[in-house]
């Protein structure tokens, strides 16, 4: 009986065992059938986890594209450079005496903190987080090549670097409020256009990553048979400018010295090419290092500020006389004052210079006269007709963002009739280069633009071009000419106010102004200082190859004339970008000055020549000779051979691979360029001016891809030596 109930319950019990494991292979073949069905597990795509499991992809890192000038002289491009890391997880380290992870925190950032100027609690906090590895914001970003060698020689353990670009501007203040800058965003890690031509070309500029997938196995080994997937990535578009690297060079040079002499509030300045358009050089003063961003203003000065024009517009005035046949040079004309509905209008002496004819108005720059072509000859109803064909009343749809128009105060008839010589108006630089366009091109008026064409690098093809575009003919080519001469008198002429823009070699036609400064509520400000300074000039006279515009706010002129800054810029950019064109000269003034107005030539070759031969037939040219090495020949040079120069240039000579690097105290920052350039250097510039401190001391070895900072300041020197010579007297 016993065994009978024994065997019972072994059958209910094998029973239930067996249904048990019919219904757990009825789970599993359920569940099997649904992830074979659905391909996927709470949730998570089982291909997916394969292919992060069994897949590995790398980055092909793209470049964003450059901006070059007319000559495809680079202006801002990427640069290569280090991303400072340290591992914090312990896990890392295999052997111990060889620690992979940072193992003193407090070494690790006494030892760091001064090189990243960081502060050491700063870098302490950083090491002390709880993760796997972290980086030191933008302290820890685009570090050069020697920061690194001065980290990796403190062989801290943990602390490593990622290869990683920045966007570099090799020329430091160059058109830096035209150009703007690219920085690289914290959380995407992208490099952004901020500013000028960097932001407002960001769809062409922009670069787009490319990736290789490939088959791996568990250790990360890349397998045999893998099956690669390969993205290319998409490059950034170069952007050619107008803008001649050469010409923006004298124009920054010739600032910085106005800077240093006279302390202007601002100052303004413009060269174009009358019979194309472009834009050959745009500058101003403030402005900012583009590699530091000590940001001054977002603003272009050129394009976004209109102010009251002064004299200049009295070019206009006088083009749309001569057109419409009212004006008559030799006609006589009582000068001094004009009496007219509210406060009469004097000339800048009051007094006047008595009867005089309208020719030598011009040259006086007399307010009565062109009053009188206004009011009574040539009425301002068709002046104003005259500002619009010359297209000063809009604005010239440059290619650049954020331009402003001109504004007109033309309720009242005292207001239209001073128009004409350039107050109870605000323009633009660029509205009056575009009108004088007309003036220097046989009537014709181009539309100014900085942006040549813009090359997909990739496909190697041109994805947009700029054309010049003629964009109205206010007057005929006879009028043109006849301003153009009544012009040159304002230079050359006895009584002629622009007496300071002659240049020798060089007949210059053009017109000085000088603008009213208003307080904030409204009321002109007394005293030399308190004006705006400017000459709109073109060269030669009889077929101008370039317009040179200069506006100077504000000097401290200490009792000089106002023309004096303004000339110091532009007659300097005038005659050394006639010569470096190649520009033939039209006269001389003195037996000295063929010598002084055709100093324009080419650089010859000095590849192989002995050091001392070399320096005595530059010194023969009129040019300062740099030594660079201990070798026996020239092995080098910059300025490169057949390179457009001028005299008084420095030029760099290497004679060996080994290299020491010159003293460049009073340097600016052109010559400094030229040194970056021959070695191979990254040079950054901090400030305005000429070389005060260099980071590579004098006599130290240079080493290609070496950081050369410079910090530049105003000749502050000069200055105090000028004031103690004034105590002393």
């Amino acid at each position: 009986m016993k065994l009978t109930q024994k065997n019972i319950n072994m059958n209910r019990g094998a029973a239930i065992l067996s249904i048990a494991f019919a219904l757990l292979f009825l789970i599993i073949f359920i569940r099997f059938f649904y992830i074979q069905a659905t391909g996927t597990v709470h949730g998570e795509a089982l291909a997916a986890k394969a292919e992060e499991l069994y897949e590995s992809q790398r980055t092909i890192e793209a470049e964003r594209g450059k901006i070059l000038d007319n000559n495809g002289e680079v202006i801002a491009e990427d640069k290569a450079s280090y991303k400072l890391v340290a591992i914090l997880d312990e896990k890392i380290t295999t052997n111990p005496k060889n620690p992979q992870h940072v193992v003193d925190i407090e070494e690790t950032a006494q030892k760091l903190a001064p090189l990243i100027d960081m502060e050491v609690s700063e870098v302490r906090e950083i090491l002390s987080k709880d993760l796997y590895q972290v980086e030191f914001g933008s302290n820890g970003r685009d570090i050069s090549q020697t920061l690194k060698a001065k980290i990796d020689a403190l062989e801290l353990p943990g602390i490593t670097f990622i290869r990683d670009t920045q966007r570099f501007y090799p020329n430091g203040v160059f058109s830096s409020n035209l150009i703007g800058y690219a920085q690289k965003q914290e959380e995407s890690g992208e490099t952004v256009g901020m500013m000028g031509i960097e932001k407002n070309l960001e769809k062409y500029l922009h670069e787009e990553d490319g990736y290789v997938k490939y088959e791996k196995d568990h250790y990360n080994w890349k397998l045999p048979n893998s099956k690669d997937e390969i993205i290319a990535p998409q490059n950034g578009n170069d952007v050619y400018l107008t803008i001649d690297q050469k010409v923006q060079t004298f124009l920054e040079d010739a600032m910085n010295q106005v800077v240093d002499e006279y302390s202007p509030q601002k100052i303004v300045a413009v060269v174009a090419d009358p019979k194309t358009g472009k834009i050959l050089a745009m500058g101003q003063r403030p402005s900012f290092d583009p590699n530091v961003r000590d940001i001054t203003s977002y603003h272009n000065d050129v394009i976004s500020n209109p102010f009251e024009p002064g004299s200049t517009m009295k070019i206009f005035t006088l083009a749309a006389a001569i057109e419409e046949g009212v004006y008559n040079g030799n006609a006589y004309f009582q000068s001094g004052s004009y009496k007219i509905e509210g406060p009469d209008i004097y000339d800048h002496k009051k007094a006047g210079w008595g009867s005089i004819t309208f020719n030598e108005g011009v040259q006086r720059s007399s307010n009565v006269a062109f009053s009188l072509i206004a009011d009574q000859l040539l009425g301002t109803d068709r002046l104003f007709q005259y500002l619009n064909k010359f297209g000063l009343t809009a604005k010239t749809g440059i290619d650049l963002p954020n331009e402003e128009n001109s504004r007109f105060n033309y309720k009242y008839h005292r207001d239209r009739v001073s128009t004409a010589f350039g107050q109870a108006s605000a323009v633009t630089p660029i509205q009056l280069v575009q009108a004088a366009t007309s003036i220097a091109n046989n009537g014709k008026m181009m539309k100014p633009y900085v942006i040549d064409k813009i090359v997909d690098t990739d496909k190697n093809k041109i994805v947009k071009e700029t054309k010049p575009q003629i964009v109205g003919q206010p007057i005929s080519e006879k009028t043109s000419k006849e301003v153009l001469n009544i012009l040159e008198t304002v230079v050359s002429g006895e009584h002629g106010t622009g007496k300071p823009y002659q240049i020798d070699g060089y007949e210059v036609a053009g017109k000085s102004g000088t603008a009213q400064m208003y307080s904030s509520s409204g009321r002109i400000l007394s005293g030399n200082d308190n004006h705006i300074y400017s000459f709109l000039g073109m060269a030669p006279k009889d077929n101008p190859e370039l317009i040179v515009y200069v506006a100077v706010q504000q000097p401290e002129l200490e009792g000089k004339s106002g023309s004096v800054p303004v000339s110091m810029i532009f007659n300097s950019v005038m005659k050394n970008s006639l010569q470096y064109m190649q520009i033939d000269p039209t006269e001389t003034n003195d037996q000295n000055s063929n010598k002084s107005s055709s100093n324009g030539f080419k650089l010859p070759a000095l590849n192989g020549a002995k050091p001392a031969e070399a320096v005595k037939q530059l010194q023969d040219l009129g040019l300062e000779t740099i030594i660079l090495g201990n070798g026996q020949n020239v092995v080098s040079q910059y300025p490169e051979a057949e390179t457009e120069i001028i005299s008084n240039e420095k030029i760099i000579l290497k004679t060996s691979d080994r290299v020491k690097m010159p003293d460049m105290t009073g340097w600016s920052k052109r010559d400094v360029m030229k040194i970056g350039q021959l070695l191979d250097l990254s040079v950054k510039s901090e400030g305005t001016g000429y070389v005060v401190k260099q980071s590579i001391k004098k006599d130290s070895i240079v080493k290609k891809g070496d950081v050369l900072t410079v910090t530049l300041k105003t000749v502050e020197v000069k200055k105090q030596a000028k004031s103690e010579t004034k105590q002393e007297e």
